[in-house]
């Protein structure tokens, strides 16, 4: 079995200017270009090795309409995880592993357009237990698929070549390849076809994830001028233009002492008890 992981996600997504919300859009959502050449490459390698290929995606049931994308494609088989879009990346790659397990290969996106981390693949990888070869640019199937010989961008504009065996998991990015366009009568059967439909037993966790609203200090309080005052008076102890400052340090701390001076500093603008 071959498995491609694919993500639903809104390509334009909005967030409100106010509360720093994203507002999604069904319409305008589906798998980025790097999940689709995941399928690409997933049916490539199917085709070399005779086996079947599985579509996995996690999240809403308005994603399934993606994965029937991914079956008049060529995949052999879809199936989607319940579970909420905003779950931990480590609770999505635990929920992808537990449908993929047995997989020859798992083909990815290098990284997602929302969160973008890059970190879903490896964790499908510690949970399987298996190879990987993350951020390809290209692969190269053997004539029978035993092995894949990946090449990955590398800093300083070189490459490095990797060869590999199954079980792994890899990921691509999304120029490496283009998905094939699925023939008329593969489009008609394909919405009709069965989604497999799966329930992890255990509640996702709720502890780490992705801030997905803007980070606001706690306001400090502040006394409040003298009604004696003028106008100009007040806005100017409210605004504390005339205040003496301290001016910038330049400190060279070992670590210990680093974090007990910024401790102290933030105590002192009030952000600390």
């Amino acid at each position: 079995m071959i498995a491609a992981c694919l993500k639903w996600v809104d390509a334009r997504a909005e967030v409100d200017r106010l509360s720093g919300s994203v507002v999604a859009d069904p319409r305008t959502s589906g798998a980025s270009d790097a999940d689709l050449a995941a399928l690409e490459w997933a049916l490539r390698l199917g085709d070399v090795r005779g086996e079947d290929v599985v579509a996995v995606t996690v999240g809403p049931a308005e994603a399934e309409s993606m994965l029937r994308d991914a079956l008049a494609a060529g995949a052999t088989r879809a199936a989607r995880v319940d579970l909420p879009v905003d779950v931990p990346s480590a609770d999505v790659a635990a929920a992808i592993a537990d449908v993929v397990r047995g997989a020859s290969f798992v083909l990815c996106g290098a990284f997602s357009l929302d969160r973008g981390s890059g970190s879903v693949p490896a964790f499908v990888a510690a949970h399987l237990a298996a190879a990987q070869a993350l951020g390809c640019v290209t692969l190269s199937p053997d004539d029978d698929g035993t092995s894949v010989t990946a090449e990955r961008r590398l800093d300083g504009g070189r490459r490095e070549r990797v060869r590999t065996t199954g079980p792994c998991v890899m990921s691509v990015e999304g120029g490496s390849a283009r998905l094939r366009r699925a023939p008329l009568h593969a489009v008609v059967a394909a919405h009709a076809a069965v989604i497999d439909v799966v329930r992890p037993g255990g509640a996702p966790h709720t502890s780490g994830g992705t801030r997905r609203t803007p980070f606001r200090p706690r306001a400090r309080v502040l006394p409040a001028p003298s009604p004696e005052l003028s106008a100009r008076e007040r806005i100017l102890a409210l605004t504390g233009a005339l205040v003496e400052r301290q001016p910038p340090q330049l400190l060279v701390l070992d670590p210990d002492a680093a974090a007990d001076r910024i401790l102290d500093q933030l105590r002192t603008w009030g952000h600390l008890e």
